[in-house]
């Protein structure tokens, strides 16, 4: 498994120092010496995780990726530890808190728009809720936003809400509430009961030019530690 570099230079340039995570059984361990963490783009995960039979539209299965990153979902949600999900990332916290999957965004849509360059980014609209959590950090409640996706939220999980949406409806973004870390509280033996930082987006923000996110993620690592 390969992370592209923009990923760690971005949390380099917000101030924070970069650690990477290998996808193997254990890994959560590492999460009391973290002051956050970011769950990246990537793969599709398998269908069985959120109980669908597998689309021919959905990529390879990694199931040691998809173990490590659901468990390391749950527990650092119900530990209140600092979160921010991209693409993959938000599908993943999704399916954690027992979401499940559009597997190909096309055959709904009719269109490419979410992945119109197969080998790089393409950009569209997404609307923010105002007076969420995200619409704050980027400053206003329209962006225009990197993507490169072909799956995204079918139905949310637990305590999640969501705050952005492309113009097709697609979910684009979502945040969390005490009703998160409560649904994740069986895997995880310390709860917080405040509301934590845990924000996640369908688009890359890494892979744009504004580095408000990841900002705000180590902004929250501080106040945290």
């Amino acid at each position: 498994m390969l992370l592209p570099r923009r990923y760690a230079d971005m949390v380099a340039a917000a101030g924070g120092l970069p650690v990477l995570l290998p996808p193997m059984p254990g890994v959560e361990r590492v999460l009391p010496r973290l002051d956050g963490l970011i769950l990246s783009g990537g793969g599709d995960l398998d269908p069985p995780t959120y109980g669908a039979e597998r689309d021919p539209a959905t990529g390879p299965a990694n199931e040691a990726r998809d173990d490590a990153e659901l468990t390391l979902a749950r527990r650092a949600l119900a530990a209140g530890l600092p979160l921010l999900g991209i693409c993959r990332g938000l599908q993943v916290i999704n399916v954690a808190l027992g979401g499940t999957l559009i597997q190909h965004l096309p055959a709904l849509t009719g269109d490419d728009s979410h992945s119109p360059d197969p080998g790089g980014y393409g950009t569209h609209k997404v609307s923010v809720a105002p007076g969420s959590h995200l619409a704050g950090i980027l400053g206003r409640t329209e962006a225009a936003v990197p993507t490169h996706h072909h799956q995204a939220i079918e139905r949310l999980g637990a305590g999640l809400v969501a705050t952005a949406w492309a113009d097709d409806g697609v979910i684009e973004a979502a945040e969390f509430g005490p009703a998160a870390s409560d649904a994740a509280a069986s895997d995880a033996a310390d709860v917080r009961t405040a509301r934590p930082f845990a924000i996640a987006v369908q688009w890359h923000p890494e892979a744009g030019d504004d580095p408000r996110l990841f900002t705000a993620l180590i902004e929250a690592a501080h106040r945290a530690g």
